[in-house]
């Protein structure tokens, strides 16, 4: 229902707004609609709560350690030839302003150089999403792990040239790979 509300909407939008936003909407990648109501329904299931509409989590598994999910982070990398470029280990660093234990909390940084500067290339902006994220979060019910959701960057916007649109959804695999298996602590 929720759904078809937002396509219909979209369908009026695109009816009532002009030329330029036909022009526009002809230039995106085909199924960009469909992706626009997929984000409509989980904003709406999330409360608004824009940040849960615009990841993918996965629980990390009953009995899985912090260091067997960062063993299997670092072979999904080394697997797919995906630069590991950074950590911050926001936890330890607020223990050490605080002096008090805090949740487990880090970002994990990827990034494969030559797909960054394609994106680039494509949409400077596109700039502002790299490097690709993992973040590991301890909450009241176990470790979580969280990353952008690269379907809205790679199926709403204007239409990738070939090339692109394969590194992108290259990318899009390894960061699908990277929750699943470090979830599961997967080495």
């Amino acid at each position: 229902m929720r759904t078809s509300f937002a396509l219909a909407m979209l369908v009026l939008s695109l009816a009532l707004s002009g030329c330029g936003t036909l022009r526009t909407a002809s230039q995106l990648e085909d199924g960009a609609g469909a992706e626009a109501a997929r984000l409509w329904d989980r904003w709406i299931e999330a409360g608004g709560d824009i940040a849960t509409t615009t990841t993918w989590s996965r629980k990390v598994a009953p009995g899985v350690s912090v260091a067997e999910v960062e063993e299997a982070l670092a072979s999904v990398a080394a697997e797919d030839n995906v630069k590991e470029v950074g950590m911050l280990p926001l936890s330890r660093e607020l223990e050490a302003r605080t002096g008090k234990p805090q949740r487990f909390l880090k970002v994990y940084s990827y990034c494969n150089p030559e797909t960054a500067r394609q994106m680039v290339d494509f949409s400077p902006a596109m700039a502002a999403y790299l490097p690709c994220r993992v973040t590991l979060v301890e909450q009241a019910d176990g470790l979580w792990l969280y990353t952008l959701n690269l379907d809205m960057l790679i199926h709403m916007g204007r239409k990738m040239p070939p090339e692109l649109r394969a590194s992108a959804l290259r990318m899009r695999g390894t960061m699908v790979k990277l929750l699943d298996r470090g979830a599961r602590g997967e080495f």
